[in-house]
């Protein structure tokens, strides 16, 4: 028998349903706590999945001596101050997407990561995706190489409403949270630091407060290039759009789903244990903390990407 890992879960909205429901398929895990800020709510979502421990507030949460790691599904203006906390309890913690919207509060978090020894990861769930991880495995075996990607970014979201069209209480972010998946997805998979970023946005919403369309140019250091083209204006399809053109082929990842380019479906069903990208997300996290290791996808590997999110807000202001 192994040992339980018994973890709290911050933020019960659309993204921490998906964490629950891919949780379940994990074996010696058990959630043990649920926060978000709607205590019936919160209540209700915990009822379904056998949770015991409801709280609005964190630290509740991590006086908890049998909470063992930490899950944050929280507004992207607390994930750098919340995974701090967590750190500082002794809890491991992975964050979802993006680590923080400051780059020197993203700095702070490797510092105090890496002080703690401590697993601390971040949701940046391409990586995972199987899709991805099929590409990936090309250019680790040099079967491939990334000449340009191609990425489109679209939501229809005029109005402040997450995932599930409910209404948020935070304001999203094309470039600190969405463009963070692409910017750090093309650095992974081209296997060379980013040294060019360029970004133009387009008007900022009267009372959202921020751009609704972006457009986004990278090159790395080994010359592959990437335009990523974002937008919360889009109503047609939602989500994001890869195009991997390289030396070997052309290949079209929209989901879990990938294509040629003559758009022939490939097969990705035997890449990993589930074609659940937040699923096999979570397995690493879990992996990491019981082999005492740095996880894929940790605080330190991301955080160029949020260096260079940093670098093009600059060029915006």
């Amino acid at each position: 028998m192994i040992q339980p890992i018994r973890v709290a879960l911050a933020g019960a909205g659309a993204f921490g349903i998906k964490h629950l429901d891919g949780i379940k398929n994990i074996a010696g895990v058990e959630v043990v706590s649920l926060i978000s800020r709607d205590l019936d709510k919160t209540r209700e979502v915990a009822n379904k999945y056998g949770i015991q421990h409801v709280t609005t507030d964190l630290a509740d949460a991590l006086a908890l001596p049998e909470v063992d790691a930490v899950i944050l599904c929280t507004p992207t203006q607390m994930h750098a101050s919340q995974t701090l906390a967590c750190l500082k309890a002794g809890k491991h913690v992975q964050v979802e997407i993006p680590l923080c919207d400051v780059l020197a509060d993203g700095e702070e978090v490797i510092s105090v990561a890496k002080q703690s020894g401590l697993v601390a990861m971040c949701g940046h769930t391409r990586r995972f995706n199987p899709s991805h991880q099929w590409v990936h495995k090309k250019i680790t075996a040099g079967e491939f190489n990334v000449q340009q990607m191609d990425v489109q970014t679209y939501f229809f979201r005029r109005t402040n409403m997450n995932a599930l069209g409910q209404a948020r209480s935070w304001t999203d972010h094309l470039l600190w949270h969405h463009a963070a998946h692409t910017v750090d997805l093309f650095a992974y998979q081209v296997q060379s630091p980013v040294v060019q970023a360029h970004a133009l946005q387009g008007p900022i919403h009267p009372t959202l407060g921020i751009a609704m369309d972006m457009s986004i140019q990278l090159k790395a250091a080994n010359g592959a290039i990437c335009t990523l083209s974002l937008s919360f204006n889009n109503d047609g399809p939602l989500g994001t759009f890869f195009r991997y053109i390289g030396d070997t082929g052309t290949y079209l990842a929209r989901y879990d789903d990938l294509f040629d380019g003559k758009e022939n479906k490939i097969d990705v069903s035997v890449v990993d244990v589930s074609m659940n990208g937040i699923e096999l997300q979570d397995r690493e996290f879990f992996a990491a903390i019981r082999e005492g290791r740095e996880p894929n996808s940790s605080v330190a590997q991301v955080l160029p990407c949020y260096r260079v999110l940093h670098e093009l807000e600059q060029q915006l202001k």
